[in-house]
């Protein structure tokens, strides 16, 4: 019997004709759990795409002087329910769980990117956090998104700090972590699994753009 990925309840498939050709890759989450999934619904931000009251432009992204990324897009809120399961997923490697968020994945994905051609360039690892973790998130989120993927980005080894243990301020004061390994020609889209205060995401789009990339978007899986 299976069972539920979060609350290890039994999982009951109700068996229908809308439903009956998708059995063969059930959702791991039951009905209860799928439910405390937290999309982005109404208005977003113009530029990052954190829910809002209104579409406007949010406080984070006014504070930016350039607009090199031009737009970042993500699934799902930074909810309590969002902060328990992405845990899970990334810091006990749990790699079931983008089973659960494919779906998610694809339609926002295709909502907002559907007309751009563009390759998908993963936000990576270091070497030691992609020992501790077994896995990519960032590549796992890309794998399931119908488009070339490059990896044209690399860490530089000496910037260890885990970003999740550093303040607001010192995220927004650190230094450029990465190294461009390949060149591109084609419009980007970075995917990563956080967008906190973008500091990750804009240093990647810096990176790409010194070495001649013009069209820079980004794609997160929680905003």
């Amino acid at each position: 019997m299976n069972l539920c990925l979060n609350c290890s309840e039994p999982l009951v498939l109700d068996i229908t004709w809308s439903n009956v050709f998708q059995l063969s890759n059930p959702s791991p989450l039951c009905e209860k759990c799928t439910a405390l999934l937290s999309l982005i619904t109404g208005p977003i931000c113009e530029k990052c795409g954190r829910q809002m009251k209104e579409a406007t432009i949010c406080s984070d992204c006014a504070k930016w002087s350039e607009n090199i990324l031009r737009t970042n897009r993500a699934v799902f809120s930074y909810s309590n329910e969002m902060k328990i399961f992405i845990q899970q997923w990334k810091f006990r490697g749990d790699y079931i769980w983008i089973d659960a968020f494919e779906p998610y994945i694809k339609a926002i994905f295709t909502k907002y990117y559907h007309n751009i051609q563009a390759v998908l360039v993963p936000i990576p690892l270091t070497e030691e956090r992609l020992y501790e973790r077994a896995f990519n998130q960032a590549e796992a989120i890309a794998t399931v998104i119908d488009l070339p993927i490059e990896t044209a980005l690399q860490r530089d080894n000496q910037f260890q700090e885990k970003q999740s243990k550093k303040t607001r301020v010192e995220r927004l004061q650190s230094k450029n972590p990465f190294i461009v390994t390949k060149q591109l020609n084609k419009p980007v889209i970075l995917v990563d699994d956080i967008y906190t205060t973008g500091m990750t995401i804009h240093h990647a789009a810096n990176a790409l753009h010194t070495y001649g990339v013009k069209e820079i978007y980004s794609f997160t899986l929680v905003r």
